[in-house]
């Protein structure tokens, strides 16, 4: 049994946090570049300039891409021969804080809903765990800002709804959402499952390159057909018309009751950031 130090943790999360605000994937810059170079509209292709001027200003003087530094989603692959000296939650915890601090992100969580009073530091982080084989633990940082955050979307279908009432579910999600999630957007979807199991697969979608392709052939061609109908919607970069509304659709599925279609989409802004580490 393999042991990892809950400092190493703290300090592996203060360091992600800052970085998947400060710097956007190889990935995601490729496609500002493909968007700027595809787009028509000539506000569209000034809007793709900028942002990728903005990506290069936040990494080369090491500031946020966006303002909204967001929640700070935190993805944990737990091998099952590691031993944590320490309470993990309590490390994401203390290495969000670290992180947000240090790198004078903006503090955004509140300690309730209700009361709306500000915990000062952004904890506390929303933890998601899945254990796997092997003797390592993974660590993914996806900051999510809350303009396009609250553009997310979960409808339970009926079966009978089949494939084109998914498709209106995920159109019907971007037309509605318009310019709030400041788009070029990455939409994520998640099919099947369950109510909470749906939403879940919507984000983890989004943690997808925004160059791949679904493996499954009949998931990959709804992923280009979904990109194609949703780029005619006009809505274009940052919501001023073009046809450059979405760079990417990710989808994955799960299997589902015979009685339930659910269905979730969760939009990312052009900002799609996240960061991972391997201890």
């Amino acid at each position: 049994m393999r042991q990892i130090d809950k400092k190493e943790i703290v300090s592996a999360v203060a360091q992600l946090v800052q970085e998947a605000n400060y710097f956007l994937g190889d990935d995601m810059l490729k496609a500002l570049h493909d968007g700027k170079r595809e787009e028509e509209s000539v506000i569209g292709q000034d809007i793709f300039a900028q942002l990728l001027e903005n990506a290069g200003i936040a990494a080369g003087e090491r500031v946020p891409v966006c303002q909204d530094t967001g929640v700070a989603v935190i993805f944990l692959e737990i091998g099952n021969e590691v031993y944590i000296n320490g309470n993990i939650y309590n490390a994401v915890n203390e290495g969000v804080s670290k992180g947000y601090q240090d790198g004078y992100l903006r503090k955004s969580m509140v300690k309730s809903p209700i009361d709306r009073i500000n915990t000062g530091d952004n904890t506390p982080a929303v933890i998601h765990t899945r254990i796997v084989p092997g003797d390592k633990l993974k660590i993914i940082a996806a900051p999510k800002g809350g303009g396009s955050e609250n553009m997310s979307r979960l409808q339970m279908l009926k079966p009978a709804d089949g494939i084109e009432g998914v498709k209106e579910v995920v159109i019907n999600a971007v037309r509605e959402a318009g310019a709030n999630p400041c788009p070029p957007i990455i939409v994520g979807v998640g099919i099947g499952g369950n109510f909470e199991k749906a939403a879940l697969m919507a984000k983890e979608a989004l943690l997808r390159p925004v160059d791949d392709s679904s493996e499954n052939p009949v998931i990959a061609r709804l992923e280009q057909e979904l990109l194609k109908d949703i780029n005619k919607l006009g809505i274009g970069p940052q919501g001023l018309g073009g046809k450059k509304t979405a760079l990417a659709v990710k989808i994955k599925e799960y299997p589902c009751h015979i009685a339930s279609l659910p269905v979730a989409v969760n939009i990312n802004c052009h900002a799609a950031r996240h960061k991972e580490i391997v201890l």
